[in-house]
């Protein structure tokens, strides 16, 4: 694996932050408490009250641990445990007047903290340093969520399973009729169809192995010999905004360099808003009239990006 030229000095970076801020001693010494019983009381401030399994992934916590926190929290009278009126089984947690005390003082020292360094910067600098941290903790959120996920090429057994995504997508965004690529024979034999010569296909499967989305690439159907297309990328609800459509297109592009291919080229819908920044993102150039003879009538999008090597 080739590491990007940021991560080590990005993780120096961040090392030397976490020991400045102080969050290798056990407890954050202003409030008297460990750094994670002020988050806790942060978040269930900035929400005004969650239940217990929201706080644990707000938290980055196993429930375990996120559990025992709010017990000594409760202990402390910092925290209300209440039932939730409409579901006996979870627990809502929210502040008590003591646990808004506790954190005006907790707020009111990290603010100071803060705001020391932030006046060793200019205004410019001060912009960098939010909006670049902001990027990185919204990037290393979707590194967690993805984590839970695999991507691998297309497997035998998972033809029915990445049929019924398809069936269940398209016509989500009106694409079942006449002219579109859920009636494409191949969707009944993904594996098929993408294990022929200079075609690969990806499938997003989740911890219990359940195929939820995928994409491939194939020759152009009527095209030219160094010409893809990017086709049948779809996901089930549950995968899109956690960054893997981006990860399968990497996957794809790469197979496409691998196979030879100079250009790839796709076809999708106007509609399918959130997929077509994803292949602005990504460097495809819409076009004005479709390529080849894929006998998708019915898309009125068509893009074709140049391959290069690294890009």
């Amino acid at each position: 694996m080739n590491l990007f030229p940021e991560v080590l000095p990005l993780r120096q970076s961040s090392r030397e932050m976490v020991r400045e801020l102080g969050f290798l001693q056990n407890v954050f010494t202003p409030a008297g408490m460990p750094h994670s019983h002020c988050h806790t009381l942060m978040e269930t401030e900035r929400l005004g009250s969650l239940n217990q399994n929201e706080l644990s992934e707000r938290l980055c916590l196993d429930k375990s641990t996120s559990s025992r926190i709010v017990t000594q929290l409760s202990e402390q009278g910092l925290l209300q445990v209440s039932t939730d009126p409409e579901d006996k089984r979870r627990k809502i947690v929210s502040l008590t007047a003591a646990g808004h005390e506790r954190l005006k003082q907790i707020h009111s020292e990290a603010n100071l903290q803060v705001q020391s360094a932030l006046e060793q910067l200019d205004p410019t600098e001060r912009e960098q340093v939010l909006r670049g941290l902001s990027l990185y903790a919204r990037a290393l959120g979707r590194s967690r969520r993805q984590s839970v996920y695999q991507i691998r090429t297309i497997q035998p057994e998972d033809s029915a399973s990445i049929a019924a995504v398809i069936r269940r997508v398209m016509p989500e965004f009106g694409a079942n009729g006449p002219g579109f690529a859920i009636h494409d024979a191949e969707v009944d034999d993904m594996y098929t169809a993408y294990t022929q010569p200079r075609s690969e296909y990806f499938v997003v499967l989740d911890q219990q192995g359940k195929v939820l989305g995928g994409g491939g690439i194939a020759p152009l159907s009527g095209g030219d010999s160094q010409t893809c297309e990017l086709r049948k990328m779809y996901f089930l609800p549950e995968l899109r905004g956690l960054g893997l459509g981006q990860k399968v297109i990497n996957l794809c592009l790469e197979a496409a360099l691998k196979h030879g291919y100079t250009h790839c080229y796709l076809e999708t819908l106007l509609s399918m808003k959130q997929a077509r920044g994803l292949y602005a993102k990504n460097g495809f150039m819409p076009l004005d009239q479709p390529m080849g003879d894929t006998g998708h009538f019915s898309c009125d999008a068509w893009y074709r990006k140049e391959l290069v090597a690294g890009s």
